[in-house]
């Protein structure tokens, strides 16, 4: 069993327009055509049983009707494919959106500082991580910079810890291994009980051209450094994500079970934390 638990797909009619905007933002090239079909053809060529979607809202109006289609999916494709739901900090009708997110079957949100310009640590998202504590959703963020939005950083591992001071505990997911590029400050947070994922943040980014990028910017982590941050974790708080349509799915799993950890250590990070968090065994 290997459960994705980072990827992302969008409806059919905007797929290509979508893809075509975050691919220029970010120099990179896309691996599937970002649609739900395209995810699925890429799961079964890598061995991957189950995708996690994380939608997200760039703006306040989009949140319902996403929602609404992260349901859709989880009834469409089930026991491939399951969306969480989303939140913007600034949607106003927050409180009762996220109730209706429970009452949809969603087991939890996506947020994005960076695509939100809004700090993690602001008020607006704090009431929304509390509301989330308070119906036992869990809250999986992007952490660390975004390789669309250079010099830009609106959840550093600073800003993480003191969400959680603020919130107090809940089920709290870093995508990109805590905090995209800012790896090195990832280990402060090891006491405070948050998950990590490992999506878009092993080996090398692999460039749209290579010509647009300094060598040392296509670096992400390497076994060592990756493993380090697994023990100071422990595996039980690991999960295996890739970021797909922006990470090749079987490359990721490949890299993953390549590692030096136990077969136990690994089948924890593979699937069995996801199926804990999901709910599903």
């Amino acid at each position: 069993m290997v459960i994705d638990f980072h990827t992302h797909t969008f409806p059919d009619r905007i797929a290509e327009r979508a893809l075509a905007s975050l691919s220029k933002a970010s120099r990179t090239l896309p691996f599937t055509d970002g649609t739900n079909d395209g995810l699925l053809a890429s799961m079964k060529t890598s061995g991957i049983d189950l995708s996690v979607i994380l939608p997200v809202a760039t703006n306040p109006g989009q949140v319902e009707k996403i929602n609404g289609s992260a349901a859709g999916i989880n009834s469409l494709f089930p026991g491939k494919l399951i969306s969480v739901g989303c939140m913007h900090p600034m949607y106003e009708d927050w409180y009762d959106e996220l109730s209706r997110i429970r009452d949809l079957g969603l087991k939890g949100i996506k947020i994005h500082p960076v695509y939100q310009g809004v700090d993690i640590d602001d008020p607006l998202f704090i009431r929304i991580l509390k509301r989330c504590a308070e119906l036992d959703l869990f809250v999986i963020t992007h952490a660390g910079k975004d390789i669309g939005f250079p010099g830009v950083d609106h959840c550093s591992v600073t800003m993480i810890r003191h969400a959680i001071e603020e919130t107090g505990p809940f089920r709290f997911i870093l995508a990109h291994m805590g905090g995209w590029k800012e790896w090195e400050d990832v280990p402060s947070l090891a006491d405070t009980g948050v998950w990590l994922d490992t999506a878009f943040s092993t080996d090398h980014i692999i460039p749209a051209d290579k010509e647009e990028w300094e060598q040392d910017e296509l670096v992400m982590l390497d076994q060592d450094t990756f493993v380090h941050l697994v023990k100071i974790f422990t595996p039980e708080k690991i999960l295996f994500g890739t970021d797909s349509p922006w990470s090749d799915q079987k490359a990721s799993l490949d890299w993953i079970r390549k590692l030096p950890l136990a077969e136990n250590e690994r089948e924890m990070i593979l699937h069995e934390n996801a199926e804990n968090i999901l709910g599903i065994h």
